[in-house]
Protein backbone atom coordinates (compact mmCIF):
# COMPACT_ATOMS: atom_id res chain seq x y z
CA UNK A 1 0.00 0.00 0.00
CA UNK A 2 1.46 3.36 -1.03
CA UNK A 3 2.05 6.23 1.35
CA UNK A 4 1.34 9.91 0.75
CA UNK A 5 4.98 10.86 0.38
CA UNK A 6 8.37 9.24 -0.04
CA UNK A 7 11.37 11.36 0.97
CA UNK A 8 14.63 10.26 -0.68
CA UNK A 9 17.81 11.51 1.00
CA UNK A 10 21.16 10.89 -0.68
CA UNK A 11 24.11 10.92 1.69
CA UNK A 12 27.86 11.02 1.17
CA UNK A 13 30.04 11.77 4.20
CA UNK A 14 27.62 14.21 5.84
CA UNK A 15 26.99 12.30 9.07
CA UNK A 16 26.27 15.23 11.39
CA UNK A 17 24.24 17.15 8.79
CA UNK A 18 22.31 13.99 7.92
CA UNK A 19 21.34 13.50 11.57
CA UNK A 20 20.02 17.07 11.75
CA UNK A 21 18.13 16.48 8.50
CA UNK A 22 16.44 13.31 9.76
CA UNK A 23 15.65 14.85 13.16
CA UNK A 24 13.93 17.77 11.44
CA UNK A 25 12.02 15.45 9.10
CA UNK A 26 10.67 13.48 12.03
CA UNK A 27 9.05 16.68 13.32
CA UNK A 28 7.80 17.86 9.91
CA UNK A 29 5.61 15.04 8.57
CA UNK A 30 2.53 17.25 9.10
CA UNK A 31 0.04 14.39 9.43
CA UNK A 32 1.11 12.81 6.15
CA UNK A 33 1.94 9.15 5.80
CA UNK A 34 5.64 9.35 4.97
CA UNK A 35 8.42 6.89 4.25
CA UNK A 36 12.02 8.08 4.46
CA UNK A 37 14.69 6.41 2.36
CA UNK A 38 18.39 7.11 2.79
CA UNK A 39 20.80 6.06 0.05
CA UNK A 40 24.33 6.11 1.41
CA UNK A 41 26.86 6.56 -1.40
CA UNK A 42 29.83 4.78 0.14
CA UNK A 43 30.35 7.16 3.08
CA UNK A 44 33.45 6.58 5.21
CA UNK A 45 32.35 8.75 8.17
CA UNK A 46 29.91 6.32 9.77
CA UNK A 47 26.79 7.89 8.23
CA UNK A 48 25.15 4.59 7.33
CA UNK A 49 25.79 3.04 10.75
CA UNK A 50 24.35 6.15 12.42
CA UNK A 51 21.14 5.84 10.38
CA UNK A 52 20.83 2.12 11.09
CA UNK A 53 21.32 2.57 14.84
CA UNK A 54 19.40 5.80 15.44
CA UNK A 55 16.58 5.61 12.87
CA UNK A 56 15.51 1.97 12.53
CA UNK A 57 12.29 3.05 10.79
CA UNK A 58 14.22 4.71 7.96
CA UNK A 59 14.82 2.63 4.83
CA UNK A 60 18.58 2.43 4.31
CA UNK A 61 20.57 1.24 1.33
CA UNK A 62 24.36 1.15 1.49
CA UNK A 63 26.32 1.53 -1.72
CA UNK A 64 29.92 0.29 -1.62
CA UNK A 65 31.14 3.42 -3.43
CA UNK A 66 30.04 6.88 -4.52
CA UNK A 67 27.72 6.28 -7.47
CA UNK A 68 26.88 9.92 -8.07
CA UNK A 69 23.75 11.96 -7.50
CA UNK A 70 21.51 10.87 -10.35
CA UNK A 71 22.16 7.16 -9.93
CA UNK A 72 21.73 7.32 -6.16
CA UNK A 73 18.50 9.31 -6.40
CA UNK A 74 17.11 6.87 -8.97
CA UNK A 75 17.95 4.03 -6.62
CA UNK A 76 15.84 5.67 -3.93
CA UNK A 77 12.95 6.45 -6.29
CA UNK A 78 12.83 2.82 -7.45
CA UNK A 79 12.55 1.68 -3.84
CA UNK A 80 9.91 4.28 -2.92
CA UNK A 81 6.15 3.70 -2.87
CA UNK A 82 4.73 7.19 -2.26
CA UNK A 83 2.18 8.93 -4.44
CA UNK A 84 4.68 11.78 -4.43
CA UNK A 85 8.45 11.72 -4.10
CA UNK A 86 10.54 14.45 -2.51
CA UNK A 87 14.26 14.59 -3.18
CA UNK A 88 15.92 16.13 -0.15
CA UNK A 89 19.54 17.08 0.40
CA UNK A 90 21.25 15.67 3.47
CA UNK A 91 22.42 19.23 4.24
CA UNK A 92 18.89 20.51 4.92
CA UNK A 93 16.46 20.94 7.79
CA UNK A 94 12.79 21.02 6.78
CA UNK A 95 10.58 23.40 8.73
CA UNK A 96 7.19 22.09 9.94
CA UNK A 97 4.37 22.79 7.50
CA UNK A 98 6.56 22.77 4.39
CA UNK A 99 5.81 19.24 3.19
CA UNK A 100 2.07 19.74 3.67
CA UNK A 101 2.10 22.94 1.60
CA UNK A 102 3.93 21.21 -1.26
CA UNK A 103 1.68 18.13 -1.22
CA UNK A 104 -1.46 20.28 -1.13
CA UNK A 105 -0.24 22.36 -4.07
CA UNK A 106 0.31 19.27 -6.20
CA UNK A 107 -3.09 17.84 -5.19
CA UNK A 108 -4.90 21.08 -6.05
CA UNK A 109 -3.15 21.60 -9.41
CA UNK A 110 -3.04 18.52 -11.66
CA UNK A 111 -1.23 20.52 -14.35
CA UNK A 112 1.71 21.04 -11.96
CA UNK A 113 4.23 18.21 -12.09
CA UNK A 114 6.73 19.32 -9.46
CA UNK A 115 7.12 21.89 -6.71
CA UNK A 116 9.88 23.32 -4.52
CA UNK A 117 9.90 25.51 -1.37
CA UNK A 118 12.13 28.43 -0.40
CA UNK A 119 15.65 27.56 0.69
CA UNK A 120 16.78 29.52 3.73
CA UNK A 121 20.03 30.48 5.37
CA UNK A 122 20.29 29.90 9.12
CA UNK A 123 19.29 33.52 9.76
CA UNK A 124 16.06 33.05 7.79
CA UNK A 125 17.14 34.99 4.70
CA UNK A 126 16.22 33.55 1.32
CA UNK A 127 18.71 31.78 -0.92
CA UNK A 128 18.28 32.76 -4.58
CA UNK A 129 18.49 29.29 -6.03
CA UNK A 130 15.98 29.11 -8.92
CA UNK A 131 17.20 29.68 -12.45
CA UNK A 132 15.83 29.80 -15.97
CA UNK A 133 16.74 27.11 -18.46
CA UNK A 134 20.15 27.60 -20.08
CA UNK A 135 20.31 28.33 -23.80
CA UNK A 136 23.12 28.46 -26.36
CA UNK A 137 23.46 32.13 -25.50
CA UNK A 138 24.00 31.16 -21.84
CA UNK A 139 26.89 28.95 -22.89
CA UNK A 140 28.48 31.93 -24.62
CA UNK A 141 28.29 34.06 -21.45
CA UNK A 142 28.70 31.79 -18.43
CA UNK A 143 32.32 31.49 -17.27
CA UNK A 144 33.71 32.98 -20.50
CA UNK A 145 35.60 36.16 -21.43
CA UNK A 146 32.20 37.76 -22.16
CA UNK A 147 31.18 37.33 -18.52
CA UNK A 148 34.41 38.96 -17.39
CA UNK A 149 33.79 41.92 -19.70
CA UNK A 150 30.12 42.30 -18.76
CA UNK A 151 29.23 40.33 -15.61
CA UNK A 152 25.79 41.98 -15.43
CA UNK A 153 24.74 41.17 -18.98
CA UNK A 154 21.10 40.77 -19.98
CA UNK A 155 21.59 37.04 -20.63
CA UNK A 156 23.18 36.34 -17.25
CA UNK A 157 20.47 38.33 -15.47
CA UNK A 158 17.84 36.29 -17.33
CA UNK A 159 19.53 32.98 -16.50
CA UNK A 160 20.03 33.79 -12.81
CA UNK A 161 16.54 35.34 -12.38
CA UNK A 162 18.30 38.37 -10.93
CA UNK A 163 15.12 40.44 -10.93
CA UNK A 164 13.39 38.20 -8.35
CA UNK A 165 13.97 38.05 -4.60
CA UNK A 166 12.42 34.54 -4.29
CA UNK A 167 9.48 35.73 -2.25
CA UNK A 168 5.99 34.59 -3.20
CA UNK A 169 4.80 31.70 -5.34
CA UNK A 170 5.32 31.48 -9.09
CA UNK A 171 5.98 29.10 -11.96
CA UNK A 172 9.70 28.58 -12.56
CA UNK A 173 11.95 26.67 -14.93
CA UNK A 174 14.41 24.94 -12.64
CA UNK A 175 14.26 25.03 -8.86
CA UNK A 176 17.24 23.35 -7.19
CA UNK A 177 17.10 19.65 -6.48
CA UNK A 178 17.84 20.33 -2.81
CA UNK A 179 14.14 19.96 -2.01
CA UNK A 180 12.16 18.94 -5.08
CA UNK A 181 8.79 17.20 -4.89
CA UNK A 182 7.33 15.42 -7.92
CA UNK A 183 4.17 13.41 -8.47
CA UNK A 184 4.55 9.68 -9.08
CA UNK A 185 2.38 9.98 -12.18
CA UNK A 186 4.83 12.49 -13.65
CA UNK A 187 7.80 10.20 -12.99
CA UNK A 188 5.92 7.47 -14.87
CA UNK A 189 5.66 9.85 -17.86
CA UNK A 190 9.12 11.47 -17.96
CA UNK A 191 11.22 8.68 -16.45
CA UNK A 192 14.02 8.85 -13.91
CA UNK A 193 17.04 11.16 -13.80
CA UNK A 194 19.61 10.84 -16.59
CA UNK A 195 22.48 8.94 -14.95
CA UNK A 196 24.98 10.25 -17.52
CA UNK A 197 24.72 13.55 -15.63
CA UNK A 198 26.63 12.16 -12.68
CA UNK A 199 26.53 15.06 -10.23
CA UNK A 200 25.39 18.28 -11.93
CA UNK A 201 22.72 19.35 -14.44
CA UNK A 202 20.64 16.23 -13.71
CA UNK A 203 18.00 18.39 -12.00
CA UNK A 204 18.08 20.88 -14.91
CA UNK A 205 17.58 18.06 -17.40
CA UNK A 206 14.75 16.53 -15.33
CA UNK A 207 12.99 19.90 -15.02
CA UNK A 208 13.30 20.46 -18.76
CA UNK A 209 11.81 17.04 -19.49
CA UNK A 210 8.95 17.71 -17.06
CA UNK A 211 8.17 20.99 -18.83
CA UNK A 212 8.41 19.39 -22.28
CA UNK A 213 5.90 16.77 -21.12
CA UNK A 214 3.39 19.59 -20.56
CA UNK A 215 3.62 20.04 -16.79
CA UNK A 216 4.33 23.26 -14.92
CA UNK A 217 6.91 23.52 -12.14
CA UNK A 218 6.16 25.82 -9.21
CA UNK A 219 8.17 27.48 -6.49
CA UNK A 220 5.68 27.65 -3.61
CA UNK A 221 5.81 30.03 -0.67
CA UNK A 222 6.06 27.81 2.42
CA UNK A 223 7.79 27.79 5.82
CA UNK A 224 10.84 26.62 3.89
CA UNK A 225 13.95 24.50 4.26
CA UNK A 226 17.18 25.52 5.96
CA UNK A 227 20.02 24.70 3.61
CA UNK A 228 23.69 24.42 4.51
CA UNK A 229 25.05 25.43 1.09
CA UNK A 230 27.77 23.13 -0.18
CA UNK A 231 27.45 20.78 2.78
CA UNK A 232 26.95 17.75 0.56
CA UNK A 233 29.52 18.55 -2.15
CA UNK A 234 32.38 20.49 -0.58
CA UNK A 235 34.44 17.36 0.06
CA UNK A 236 34.27 16.21 -3.55
CA UNK A 237 37.79 16.77 -4.88
CA UNK A 238 36.87 16.64 -8.60
CA UNK A 239 34.08 19.22 -8.21
CA UNK A 240 35.02 21.65 -11.02
CA UNK A 241 35.97 19.00 -13.57
CA UNK A 242 32.76 17.05 -12.92
CA UNK A 243 30.71 20.24 -13.33
CA UNK A 244 32.23 20.85 -16.76
CA UNK A 245 31.83 17.19 -17.77
CA UNK A 246 28.15 17.24 -16.87
CA UNK A 247 27.60 20.65 -18.48
CA UNK A 248 29.05 19.44 -21.78
CA UNK A 249 26.90 16.29 -21.60
CA UNK A 250 23.77 18.36 -20.94
CA UNK A 251 24.44 20.72 -23.85
CA UNK A 252 25.32 17.83 -26.15
CA UNK A 253 22.01 16.16 -25.27
CA UNK A 254 19.77 19.19 -25.70
CA UNK A 255 21.68 21.40 -28.18
CA UNK A 256 23.53 18.71 -30.12
CA UNK A 257 26.70 19.55 -32.05
CA UNK A 258 26.65 23.32 -31.54
CA UNK A 259 26.01 22.99 -27.82
CA UNK A 260 28.84 20.48 -27.49
CA UNK A 261 31.28 22.69 -29.41
CA UNK A 262 30.41 25.82 -27.42
CA UNK A 263 30.79 24.22 -24.01
CA UNK A 264 33.98 22.42 -24.98
CA UNK A 265 35.44 25.75 -26.13
CA UNK A 266 34.64 27.11 -22.67
CA UNK A 267 36.42 24.13 -21.08
CA UNK A 268 39.58 24.93 -23.08
CA UNK A 269 39.38 28.58 -22.00
CA UNK A 270 38.87 27.69 -18.33
CA UNK A 271 41.75 25.19 -18.33
CA UNK A 272 44.20 27.64 -19.90
CA UNK A 273 43.01 30.40 -17.56
CA UNK A 274 43.67 28.14 -14.58
CA UNK A 275 47.21 27.41 -15.77
CA UNK A 276 47.88 31.14 -16.10
CA UNK A 277 46.35 32.00 -12.72
CA UNK A 278 48.27 29.40 -10.75
CA UNK A 279 51.53 30.83 -12.12
CA UNK A 280 50.97 33.82 -9.82
CA UNK A 281 51.29 31.61 -6.76
CA UNK A 282 53.46 28.68 -7.85
CA UNK A 283 56.98 29.25 -9.18
CA UNK A 284 57.80 27.74 -12.55
CA UNK A 285 59.10 24.26 -11.94
CA UNK A 286 57.95 20.71 -11.22
CA UNK A 287 54.98 21.73 -9.01
CA UNK A 288 53.69 24.15 -11.64
CA UNK A 289 54.15 21.65 -14.46
CA UNK A 290 52.40 18.92 -12.46
CA UNK A 291 49.44 21.22 -11.79
CA UNK A 292 49.11 22.20 -15.44
CA UNK A 293 49.44 18.57 -16.51
CA UNK A 294 46.57 17.67 -14.17
CA UNK A 295 44.36 20.53 -15.41
CA UNK A 296 45.04 19.81 -19.07
CA UNK A 297 44.44 16.09 -18.47
CA UNK A 298 41.01 16.86 -17.03
CA UNK A 299 40.33 19.14 -20.01
CA UNK A 300 41.30 16.38 -22.43
CA UNK A 301 38.90 13.91 -20.81
CA UNK A 302 36.03 16.42 -21.01
CA UNK A 303 36.76 17.11 -24.69
CA UNK A 304 36.29 13.43 -25.45
CA UNK A 305 32.72 13.30 -24.16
Amino acid sequence: MSVDLSVVVLSWNTRDLLKECLDALRDAVDGLSVEIIVIDNGSTDGSADMVAQTYPDVGLERNPDNRGYARGVNQGIRRSTGKKVCLLGSDTRVRPGTMRVLVDHLDANPDVGAVAPPLLNDDGTYQTACMRFPTLKTAMWWDTPLERLCPDSKELRRYKMSEWDHRGSRAVDQPPGTCFMISRAVIDVVGLMDERLWLFFNDVDWSLRIRKAGYAIWYVEAPGVYHHEGGSTRNYTDFAAEWHRNRVSFYKKHFHTLGSLLTKAVVIYVALRQCIRVKRHVPFGKEYKDHCRMVLGQMWRVLHI
